[in-house]
């Protein structure tokens, strides 16, 4: 009897002695999945490159992967598997290191200063959004508005309308599509400054404020879908550009940027000295994409960006019906500077 209980033990087949095995190692197996897709985008953001699908998409909402990374330590945990313990944790130390802002602080103020702004950036999901649009306008009363996705037959028509040129004489529209127009609306007088080439229309305009030329460009490149990965990266390098070839002007970018910074490109355009107006205002990671899960999930990719003689004062995103996309509003002081 004692034989064949020892036999038992050994093939599994007694009752229930092979149950624990067969269950650590699925434990152990699943852990090891879940701690291979965390670590794959995790080496891709250390060593400062987007990848290739799936990767971008993955950086994209890089915090929550401490969700896998923390069901991988408790797996390995319940299948006494020393090694995947070592590699969770060292997943989720490294996940939240990363989530920490990306860029410098805000720079000491140079001279006076010379004006408040108050800098809106909205897109409207094929202008679908636009009576919300109006609606916030009227509310908050920017002074400088980029509109993404601003359709021809109710976006453009709209800020045609008689109360919205009252409110903002000041426009310029650029592109003819529902996903590809856009628009800048100013209380201050404005010309065409050119653009930034994309699939989508990223007008620019120099803007005449206090007696300072200012630079307001719109941003919205291609989002990191696989098959337009290359755009994406092509059109944020375009706007990286810009920012470094600005000069002493004043620059505010403001946009759908279709990226984080968790991606590099996006920190690229950071590493030109621009900075995030919403991290400066204490937001830092509020997410505005998609709409229908924020803010417990999603992930910031509408951004106002400031160069150097901008200092933000304070921000917050509002919900419009209607489209995907939080509304981002950044209060701003120009200063002199040079």
């Amino acid at each position: 009897m004692a034989t064949e209980n020892a036999t038992a033990a050994r093939t599994g087949t007694g009752t229930g002695t092979g149950t624990a095995p067969r269950k650590r190692r699925a434990a152990r197996a699943g852990a090891a999945v879940l701690l291979f897709i965390v670590t794959v985008p995790l080496v891709f953001r250390a060593v400062g490159s987007d990848g290739v699908t799936p990767v971008p998409q993955l950086l994209a909402f890089l915090p929550w992967l401490l969700v896998p990374a923390g069901f991988g330590l408790v797996l390995s945990l319940a299948a006494r598997w020393r090694p995947g313990l070592f590699w969770a944790a060292a997943a989720l130390l490294v996940t939240a290191a990363f989530v920490r802002p990306y860029g410098d602080g805000a720079p000491a103020p140079r001279g006076p200063v010379l004006a408040h702004l108050r800098v809106l950036t909205a897109n409207l999901e094929f202008g679908r959004a636009t009576d919300g649009l109006l609606a916030t306008l009227r509310r908050e009363r920017p002074d400088l508005v980029a509109v993404q996705e601003c359709d021809p037959d109710r976006c453009a028509a709209a800020l045609d309308s008689a109360p919205v040129r009252a409110a903002y004489p000041y426009r310029l529209l650029a592109g003819y599509g529902a996903s590809e127009g856009s628009a800048v609306l100013s209380r201050f007088p404005l010309t065409r400054d050119g653009a930034v080439a994309g699939d989508m229309a990223m007008p620019r305009a120099a803007v005449a404020v206090a007696g300072q030329r200012l630079r307001f460009q719109v941003a919205h490149p291609m989002p990191p879908l696989p098959a337009s990965l290359g755009t994406w990266r092509t059109e944020l390098g375009r706007l990286r550009a810009l920012a470094a070839s600005r000069g002493h002007e004043p620059l505010i970018v403001a946009g759908d940027f279709n990226s984080s910074q968790d991606h590099a490109a996006f920190r690229a355009v950071l590493d030109t000295g621009l900075r995030d107006g919403a991290r400066l205002a204490g937001l830092p990671r509020t997410p505005s994409w998609p709409a229908w899960t924020t803010p417990v999930l999603g992930v910031q990719i509408d951004h106002v960006l400031v160069s150097d003689a901008l200092r933000p004062r304070a921000a917050h995103f509002l919900d419009l019906p209607d489209t995907d996309h939080r509304a981002l509003v950044v209060d701003l002081d120009l200063y002199a500077g040079r």
